[in-house]
Protein backbone atom coordinates (compact mmCIF):
# COMPACT_ATOMS: atom_id res chain seq x y z
CA UNK A 1 0.00 0.00 0.00
CA UNK A 2 1.31 3.40 -1.34
CA UNK A 3 2.48 5.80 1.47
CA UNK A 4 0.13 8.45 1.93
CA UNK A 5 2.47 11.02 1.98
CA UNK A 6 4.10 10.04 -1.49
CA UNK A 7 0.19 10.43 -2.70
CA UNK A 8 -0.24 14.08 -1.78
CA UNK A 9 3.14 14.84 -2.85
CA UNK A 10 2.40 13.10 -6.45
CA UNK A 11 -0.58 15.20 -6.64
CA UNK A 12 1.38 18.46 -5.21
CA UNK A 13 4.30 18.31 -8.06
CA UNK A 14 1.73 17.87 -10.90
CA UNK A 15 -0.52 20.44 -9.31
CA UNK A 16 2.43 22.57 -9.71
CA UNK A 17 2.59 23.72 -6.05
CA UNK A 18 6.22 22.11 -5.30
CA UNK A 19 9.09 21.13 -7.47
CA UNK A 20 10.57 17.55 -7.11
CA UNK A 21 13.67 18.53 -5.01
CA UNK A 22 11.36 20.01 -2.65
CA UNK A 23 9.03 17.03 -2.99
CA UNK A 24 12.45 14.53 -2.23
CA UNK A 25 13.22 16.91 1.03
CA UNK A 26 9.48 16.27 2.47
CA UNK A 27 9.15 12.38 2.00
CA UNK A 28 13.27 12.00 3.23
CA UNK A 29 12.23 13.85 6.74
CA UNK A 30 8.88 12.24 6.96
CA UNK A 31 10.45 8.99 6.84
CA UNK A 32 12.69 9.99 9.16
CA UNK A 33 10.29 10.76 11.69
CA UNK A 34 8.15 7.30 10.68
CA UNK A 35 9.23 5.36 13.61
CA UNK A 36 8.44 7.63 15.91
CA UNK A 37 4.54 8.55 14.43
CA UNK A 38 4.30 4.74 14.37
CA UNK A 39 4.89 4.33 18.31
CA UNK A 40 2.59 7.65 19.19
CA UNK A 41 -0.32 6.04 18.61
CA UNK A 42 -0.32 3.42 21.57
CA UNK A 43 1.16 5.72 23.76
CA UNK A 44 -1.27 8.62 22.97
CA UNK A 45 -4.08 5.52 24.02
CA UNK A 46 -2.40 4.83 27.28
CA UNK A 47 -3.06 8.38 28.15
CA UNK A 48 -6.03 8.86 27.47
CA UNK A 49 -7.59 5.36 28.85
CA UNK A 50 -4.89 6.20 31.85
CA UNK A 51 -6.48 9.41 32.37
CA UNK A 52 -10.26 7.75 32.29
CA UNK A 53 -9.34 4.97 35.06
CA UNK A 54 -7.68 7.36 37.10
CA UNK A 55 -11.02 9.82 36.79
CA UNK A 56 -13.15 6.59 37.47
CA UNK A 57 -10.57 5.93 40.59
CA UNK A 58 -10.84 9.17 42.44
CA UNK A 59 -14.19 9.07 42.09
CA UNK A 60 -14.78 5.37 43.17
CA UNK A 61 -12.65 6.59 46.16
CA UNK A 62 -14.49 9.38 47.31
CA UNK A 63 -17.46 7.77 46.87
CA UNK A 64 -16.61 5.26 49.22
CA UNK A 65 -15.75 7.41 51.76
CA UNK A 66 -17.94 9.94 51.51
CA UNK A 67 -19.91 9.76 54.49
CA UNK A 68 -17.54 9.10 56.44
CA UNK A 69 -16.29 12.75 55.94
CA UNK A 70 -17.34 15.77 57.56
CA UNK A 71 -18.53 18.97 55.41
CA UNK A 72 -15.58 20.56 56.32
CA UNK A 73 -13.04 17.73 55.05
CA UNK A 74 -15.50 16.85 51.85
CA UNK A 75 -15.22 20.08 50.73
CA UNK A 76 -11.65 20.04 51.51
CA UNK A 77 -10.95 17.03 49.45
CA UNK A 78 -12.90 18.68 46.93
CA UNK A 79 -10.63 21.91 46.65
CA UNK A 80 -7.30 19.41 46.81
CA UNK A 81 -8.59 17.22 43.80
CA UNK A 82 -9.31 20.95 42.04
CA UNK A 83 -5.89 22.22 42.56
CA UNK A 84 -3.83 19.00 42.19
CA UNK A 85 -4.56 17.70 38.36
CA UNK A 86 -3.35 20.89 37.09
CA UNK A 87 -0.62 21.68 39.32
CA UNK A 88 0.33 18.08 37.91
CA UNK A 89 -0.07 19.28 34.45
CA UNK A 90 2.29 22.31 34.42
CA UNK A 91 4.61 19.99 36.33
CA UNK A 92 4.59 17.54 33.19
CA UNK A 93 3.91 20.32 30.67
CA UNK A 94 7.60 20.38 29.45
CA UNK A 95 8.83 16.73 29.69
CA UNK A 96 5.34 14.77 28.38
CA UNK A 97 3.25 17.16 26.43
CA UNK A 98 0.54 14.54 26.31
CA UNK A 99 0.30 13.83 29.72
CA UNK A 100 0.40 17.20 30.83
CA UNK A 101 -3.13 18.21 28.76
CA UNK A 102 -4.70 15.12 30.02
CA UNK A 103 -4.00 16.01 33.30
CA UNK A 104 -5.02 19.61 32.43
CA UNK A 105 -8.67 17.75 31.47
CA UNK A 106 -8.94 15.76 34.13
CA UNK A 107 -8.65 19.17 36.36
CA UNK A 108 -11.29 20.84 34.28
CA UNK A 109 -14.16 17.59 34.50
CA UNK A 110 -12.53 17.58 38.86
CA UNK A 111 -13.67 21.35 38.56
CA UNK A 112 -17.40 20.70 37.82
CA UNK A 113 -18.02 17.65 39.94
CA UNK A 114 -16.35 20.69 42.92
CA UNK A 115 -19.52 22.27 41.49
CA UNK A 116 -22.07 20.29 41.94
CA UNK A 117 -20.14 18.56 45.33
CA UNK A 118 -20.07 22.22 46.61
CA UNK A 119 -23.39 22.65 46.13
CA UNK A 120 -24.39 18.95 47.88
CA UNK A 121 -22.15 19.94 51.10
CA UNK A 122 -23.30 23.09 51.38
CA UNK A 123 -27.28 22.26 50.38
CA UNK A 124 -27.40 25.15 47.97
CA UNK A 125 -30.86 24.78 46.01
CA UNK A 126 -30.30 26.92 42.88
CA UNK A 127 -30.95 26.68 39.40
CA UNK A 128 -29.06 23.05 38.34
CA UNK A 129 -28.33 24.15 34.75
CA UNK A 130 -26.37 27.26 36.35
CA UNK A 131 -23.86 24.80 37.68
CA UNK A 132 -23.30 23.71 34.09
CA UNK A 133 -22.37 27.49 33.30
CA UNK A 134 -19.99 28.24 35.84
CA UNK A 135 -18.45 23.98 34.94
CA UNK A 136 -18.83 25.79 30.76
CA UNK A 137 -17.07 29.03 32.21
CA UNK A 138 -14.11 26.72 33.71
CA UNK A 139 -12.99 25.27 30.73
CA UNK A 140 -13.37 28.60 28.41
CA UNK A 141 -11.10 29.83 31.14
CA UNK A 142 -8.48 26.59 30.38
CA UNK A 143 -8.49 26.71 27.00
CA UNK A 144 -7.90 30.43 27.15
CA UNK A 145 -5.17 30.17 28.79
CA UNK A 146 -3.80 26.93 27.39
CA UNK A 147 -5.56 26.78 23.97
CA UNK A 148 -5.72 22.73 24.40
CA UNK A 149 -7.84 20.93 22.24
CA UNK A 150 -8.69 18.85 25.11
CA UNK A 151 -10.71 21.79 26.66
CA UNK A 152 -12.19 23.12 23.83
CA UNK A 153 -13.45 19.99 23.62
CA UNK A 154 -15.23 19.91 26.80
CA UNK A 155 -16.50 23.31 26.31
CA UNK A 156 -17.66 22.50 22.83
CA UNK A 157 -20.05 19.59 25.17
CA UNK A 158 -20.68 21.70 28.12
CA UNK A 159 -21.96 24.76 26.25
CA UNK A 160 -25.13 22.95 24.21
CA UNK A 161 -25.52 21.00 27.40
CA UNK A 162 -26.25 24.09 29.61
CA UNK A 163 -28.52 25.60 26.66
CA UNK A 164 -30.45 22.24 26.64
CA UNK A 165 -30.61 22.28 30.61
CA UNK A 166 -32.02 26.11 30.99
CA UNK A 167 -34.96 24.83 28.00
CA UNK A 168 -35.72 21.97 29.71
CA UNK A 169 -36.44 23.55 33.22
CA UNK A 170 -37.66 27.03 31.56
CA UNK A 171 -40.56 24.26 29.76
CA UNK A 172 -40.98 22.12 32.22
CA UNK A 173 -44.82 21.34 33.42
CA UNK A 174 -45.67 23.01 29.77
CA UNK A 175 -47.03 21.39 26.61
CA UNK A 176 -43.70 21.01 24.35
CA UNK A 177 -41.91 18.49 22.70
CA UNK A 178 -38.15 17.87 22.46
CA UNK A 179 -38.34 18.90 18.24
CA UNK A 180 -36.37 22.68 19.25
CA UNK A 181 -33.89 20.43 21.65
CA UNK A 182 -33.59 17.85 19.12
CA UNK A 183 -32.45 20.14 15.63
CA UNK A 184 -30.58 22.69 17.29
CA UNK A 185 -28.89 19.79 19.06
CA UNK A 186 -28.31 18.46 14.88
CA UNK A 187 -27.53 21.79 13.49
CA UNK A 188 -25.21 22.00 16.49
CA UNK A 189 -23.44 18.46 15.26
CA UNK A 190 -23.05 19.78 11.45
CA UNK A 191 -21.32 22.84 12.68
CA UNK A 192 -18.56 20.70 14.23
CA UNK A 193 -18.42 18.45 11.82
CA UNK A 194 -17.03 21.44 9.34
CA UNK A 195 -14.81 22.90 11.50
CA UNK A 196 -12.26 21.45 9.48
CA UNK A 197 -11.49 23.30 6.24
CA UNK A 198 -8.59 23.11 3.83
CA UNK A 199 -7.46 26.34 4.98
CA UNK A 200 -7.90 26.54 8.31
CA UNK A 201 -7.30 22.89 11.00
CA UNK A 202 -5.57 22.55 14.27
CA UNK A 203 -5.74 19.82 17.30
CA UNK A 204 -9.39 22.08 18.25
CA UNK A 205 -11.16 21.83 14.86
CA UNK A 206 -9.89 17.85 14.63
CA UNK A 207 -11.81 17.53 18.26
CA UNK A 208 -15.12 19.38 17.35
CA UNK A 209 -15.43 17.23 14.20
CA UNK A 210 -14.92 13.94 15.88
CA UNK A 211 -17.58 15.13 18.27
CA UNK A 212 -19.81 16.56 15.43
CA UNK A 213 -18.80 13.33 13.61
CA UNK A 214 -20.20 10.77 16.75
CA UNK A 215 -22.71 12.59 17.38
CA UNK A 216 -24.68 13.34 13.87
CA UNK A 217 -26.45 10.08 13.13
CA UNK A 218 -27.85 9.37 16.61
CA UNK A 219 -29.45 13.03 16.82
CA UNK A 220 -29.94 13.05 13.10
CA UNK A 221 -32.48 9.98 14.08
CA UNK A 222 -33.76 11.76 17.53
CA UNK A 223 -34.98 14.75 15.31
CA UNK A 224 -36.68 12.35 13.15
CA UNK A 225 -38.57 9.94 15.08
CA UNK A 226 -38.92 13.23 18.14
CA UNK A 227 -41.85 14.68 15.88
CA UNK A 228 -43.12 11.72 14.24
CA UNK A 229 -44.29 10.50 18.29
CA UNK A 230 -47.36 11.64 19.34
CA UNK A 231 -45.67 14.10 21.19
CA UNK A 232 -46.25 13.05 24.70
CA UNK A 233 -50.17 14.17 24.14
CA UNK A 234 -51.47 11.59 26.72
CA UNK A 235 -50.09 13.68 29.50
CA UNK A 236 -50.73 17.52 28.09
CA UNK A 237 -54.28 17.87 27.94
CA UNK A 238 -54.25 19.87 31.28
CA UNK A 239 -51.11 21.54 30.41
CA UNK A 240 -50.74 25.15 29.35
CA UNK A 241 -48.57 25.88 26.23
CA UNK A 242 -44.83 27.99 26.21
CA UNK A 243 -45.21 31.65 25.99
CA UNK A 244 -44.62 32.88 21.95
CA UNK A 245 -41.86 34.95 23.30
CA UNK A 246 -40.67 31.94 25.03
CA UNK A 247 -40.65 29.65 22.13
CA UNK A 248 -39.48 32.42 19.57
CA UNK A 249 -36.51 32.86 21.72
CA UNK A 250 -35.71 28.97 22.13
CA UNK A 251 -35.43 28.77 18.15
CA UNK A 252 -33.66 32.03 17.57
CA UNK A 253 -30.83 30.38 20.09
CA UNK A 254 -31.28 27.11 18.57
CA UNK A 255 -30.79 27.61 15.02
CA UNK A 256 -28.64 31.62 15.01
CA UNK A 257 -26.00 30.01 17.79
CA UNK A 258 -24.42 27.07 15.54
CA UNK A 259 -24.65 29.80 12.50
CA UNK A 260 -22.85 32.35 14.41
CA UNK A 261 -20.47 29.46 15.31
CA UNK A 262 -20.36 28.20 12.00
CA UNK A 263 -19.26 31.78 10.47
CA UNK A 264 -16.73 32.20 13.26
CA UNK A 265 -15.04 28.65 12.24
CA UNK A 266 -15.72 29.26 8.58
CA UNK A 267 -15.91 32.66 7.38
CA UNK A 268 -17.54 33.12 3.94
CA UNK A 269 -18.02 29.31 3.39
CA UNK A 270 -20.35 29.34 6.36
CA UNK A 271 -23.02 29.69 3.49
CA UNK A 272 -23.51 25.62 3.20
CA UNK A 273 -24.18 25.88 7.27
CA UNK A 274 -27.10 27.87 6.72
CA UNK A 275 -28.22 25.21 3.91
CA UNK A 276 -27.79 22.75 6.06
CA UNK A 277 -30.38 25.01 8.56
CA UNK A 278 -32.91 25.30 6.08
CA UNK A 279 -32.64 21.31 5.87
CA UNK A 280 -33.29 21.30 9.41
CA UNK A 281 -35.62 23.37 9.73
CA UNK A 282 -37.79 21.44 6.97
CA UNK A 283 -37.48 18.63 9.51
CA UNK A 284 -40.18 20.33 11.60
CA UNK A 285 -42.53 19.78 9.15
CA UNK A 286 -43.15 16.22 9.46
CA UNK A 287 -45.94 14.99 11.87
CA UNK A 288 -47.16 12.13 13.33
CA UNK A 289 -50.93 10.17 11.83
CA UNK A 290 -53.21 12.01 13.92
CA UNK A 291 -57.09 11.16 14.79
CA UNK A 292 -60.32 13.41 13.34
CA UNK A 293 -62.87 14.48 15.89
CA UNK A 294 -64.84 10.77 14.31
CA UNK A 295 -61.92 9.12 15.22
CA UNK A 296 -60.76 8.30 11.71
CA UNK A 297 -56.80 7.83 11.52
CA UNK A 298 -55.19 10.66 8.94
CA UNK A 299 -52.38 9.73 7.57
CA UNK A 300 -50.36 11.97 4.78
CA UNK A 301 -47.70 10.90 2.26
CA UNK A 302 -45.43 13.62 2.95
CA UNK A 303 -45.48 12.54 6.75
CA UNK A 304 -44.88 8.61 6.21
CA UNK A 305 -42.54 8.73 3.42
CA UNK A 306 -41.32 12.60 3.59
CA UNK A 307 -38.78 12.06 6.33
CA UNK A 308 -37.19 8.90 4.36
CA UNK A 309 -36.53 11.18 1.13
CA UNK A 310 -35.44 13.83 3.09
CA UNK A 311 -33.01 12.28 5.62
CA UNK A 312 -31.93 10.40 2.01
CA UNK A 313 -31.55 14.12 0.62
CA UNK A 314 -29.32 15.35 3.73
CA UNK A 315 -26.77 12.14 3.34
CA UNK A 316 -26.26 13.12 -0.71
CA UNK A 317 -26.24 16.71 0.50
CA UNK A 318 -23.20 15.43 3.34
CA UNK A 319 -21.79 13.34 0.52
CA UNK A 320 -21.09 16.10 -2.41
CA UNK A 321 -20.33 18.21 0.96
CA UNK A 322 -17.61 16.22 1.28
CA UNK A 323 -16.83 16.65 -2.44
CA UNK A 324 -16.92 19.96 -2.57
CA UNK A 325 -14.23 20.74 0.31
CA UNK A 326 -12.51 17.71 -0.42
CA UNK A 327 -13.49 16.17 3.41
CA UNK A 328 -14.09 12.40 3.19
CA UNK A 329 -14.86 11.99 6.53
CA UNK A 330 -17.96 13.76 5.35
CA UNK A 331 -18.20 11.48 2.78
CA UNK A 332 -18.27 8.57 4.94
CA UNK A 333 -20.89 10.01 7.51
CA UNK A 334 -23.01 10.58 3.93
CA UNK A 335 -23.09 6.88 2.94
CA UNK A 336 -23.58 5.69 6.10
CA UNK A 337 -26.48 8.04 6.80
CA UNK A 338 -27.87 6.75 3.62
CA UNK A 339 -27.27 3.30 4.46
CA UNK A 340 -28.98 3.86 8.12
CA UNK A 341 -31.97 5.64 5.96
CA UNK A 342 -32.67 2.53 3.90
CA UNK A 343 -32.20 0.22 6.62
CA UNK A 344 -35.02 1.96 9.08
CA UNK A 345 -37.41 2.15 6.03
CA UNK A 346 -37.39 -1.52 5.60
CA UNK A 347 -37.87 -2.27 9.10
CA UNK A 348 -40.54 0.00 8.98
CA UNK A 349 -42.50 0.18 6.03
CA UNK A 350 -41.16 -3.15 4.16
CA UNK A 351 -40.95 -5.79 6.24
CA UNK A 352 -44.44 -6.13 8.14
CA UNK A 353 -45.82 -6.25 4.61
CA UNK A 354 -43.46 -9.55 3.32
CA UNK A 355 -44.16 -12.79 4.81
CA UNK A 356 -41.21 -13.64 7.30
CA UNK A 357 -39.06 -15.81 4.58
CA UNK A 358 -39.53 -13.25 2.11
CA UNK A 359 -38.56 -10.17 4.53
CA UNK A 360 -35.50 -11.93 5.71
CA UNK A 361 -34.39 -13.18 2.06
CA UNK A 362 -34.70 -9.21 1.65
CA UNK A 363 -32.89 -8.32 4.38
CA UNK A 364 -29.95 -10.19 2.91
CA UNK A 365 -30.37 -8.99 -0.13
CA UNK A 366 -30.30 -5.50 1.05
CA UNK A 367 -27.24 -5.85 3.35
CA UNK A 368 -25.33 -7.67 0.49
CA UNK A 369 -25.42 -6.41 -2.40
CA UNK A 370 -26.50 -2.89 -0.90
CA UNK A 371 -23.37 -3.39 0.90
CA UNK A 372 -20.96 -3.82 -1.69
CA UNK A 373 -22.89 -1.30 -3.93
CA UNK A 374 -21.99 1.69 -1.57
CA UNK A 375 -18.97 0.50 -0.35
CA UNK A 376 -17.92 0.70 -3.76
CA UNK A 377 -19.07 4.02 -4.25
CA UNK A 378 -17.85 5.29 -0.74
CA UNK A 379 -14.35 4.10 -2.09
CA UNK A 380 -14.50 5.98 -5.50
CA UNK A 381 -15.66 9.03 -3.73
CA UNK A 382 -13.28 9.02 -1.16
CA UNK A 383 -10.02 8.19 -3.96
CA UNK A 384 -11.64 11.09 -6.12
CA UNK A 385 -10.79 13.58 -2.56
CA UNK A 386 -7.78 12.06 -1.83
CA UNK A 387 -6.31 11.36 -5.38
CA UNK A 388 -5.39 8.43 -4.78
CA UNK A 389 -6.87 4.61 -5.09
CA UNK A 390 -9.01 2.73 -2.21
Amino acid sequence: MANPIDKRLDRWISAGVVDASTAARIRTFEESQGSSERLRWPVLLAVALGGVLLCAGVLLFVAAHWDELSPGWRFTLVMFLVALFPIAGALTQERFPALSTTFYAIGTICVGAGIFLTAQIFNLQEHWPTGILMWAIGALAGWLLLRHWAQAALLALLVPAWLAGEWEVRTEGFAVSNRLLAEGLLLTAITYLCARTSAEDSAARRALAWIGGIALLPLGVFAFTEGRENWGWWGWQNRPGISMTLRISGWAIAICAPLALAFVLRKSAAWTNAVAAIWVLVIATFRAPHSDTDGKLTIYAWDSLGPYFWAGVGALAMVGWGLLERRRERINLGVAGFALTVIIFYFSDVMDKLGRSASLIGLGVLFLFGGWVLERTRRQLVARVTGGTQ
